[in-house]
C-alpha cells in the first residue's frame, strides 16, 4: 500500500505576499495531486509554500490509489475531500484519462474541480481530457522557474479567483 504524503504550506503572511480575507486563511485549502513524479510534486509544494491562501497538499502516485483516496477506501477512509484534483495523465496501474472519467461518472465526485497537470502537449490528449469534463488542461514546463510560475498561476486563479464548490461530505 502507497501512503499519500501531506504538506502544509505556510500562510502568505509571513512571506509579505497578498493575502486574502481571514475568513480565506482560516479554511486551509484541500488539493490532491496526482503525480507518479516526485520532483514535480516537490516543485508543486515548494511554489505552493508561499501561497496566498493556505492550504493542505495531498499526493498519491497513481490512478488507482487516487480512486482510493477519493472514494475514502482503506488507509483513506478518514482522507479529507479534495477541493481540487491536479491530475498527471501518463502514471503506472491507471493513468489520469480513467482516472477522470471515473471521477465524472461517480456522483459523489462529480463537482470537483480538475486540473490535468501534465508534460504531454498532444492534440488527442487535450481533446479527450476536455471530452472527460476536465476543468483545465496545463501543460508542465521542463524548466524550473516556469513550473514554479505556472503552479503559482494555478494558485491565482484556482485558489484566489474562481469559486470553488462547496464540500458535499
Amino acid at each position: 500500500m502507497t501512503e499519500s504524503h501531506i504538506y502544509r504550506a505556510v500562510p502568505a503572511e509571513r512571506h509579505g505576499r497578498r493575502s486574502m480575507t481571514t475568513l480565506d486563511q482560516a479554511k486551509a485549502i484541500e488539493i490532491l495531486m496526482v503525480e507518479d513524479n516526485l520532483a514535480d510534486v516537490r516543485l508543486t509544494q515548494l511554489a505552493l509554500r508561499d501561497a496566498r491562501v493556505c492550504n493542505t497538499l495531498n499526493h498519491v502516485p497513481d490512478g488507482e490509489e487516487a480512486m482510493r483516496y477519493l472514494r475514502r477506501e482503506g488507509a483513506y477512509a478518514t482522507a479529507s475531500m479534495p477541493d481540487i484534483v491536479l491530475l498527471d495523465l501518463n502514471m503506472p496501474k491507471k493513468d489520469g484519462r480513467e482516472v477522470l472519467e471515473e471521477i465524472r461518472a461517480d456522483p459523489r465526485l462529480t463537482h470537483l474541480p480538475v486540473i490535468v497537470l501534465t508534460t504531454s502537449e498532444a492534440d488527442e490528449d487535450i481533446l479527450k481530457s476536455y471530452g472527460l469534463h476536465a476543468n483545465s488542461y496545463v501543460v508542465k514546463p521542463l524548466g524550473l522557474d516556469e513550473f514554479i510560475q505556472v503552479i503559482r498561476g494555478l494558485e491565482d486563479y484556482w485558489l484566489c479567483l474562481a469559486k470553488l464548490p462547496t464540500k458535499l461530505a
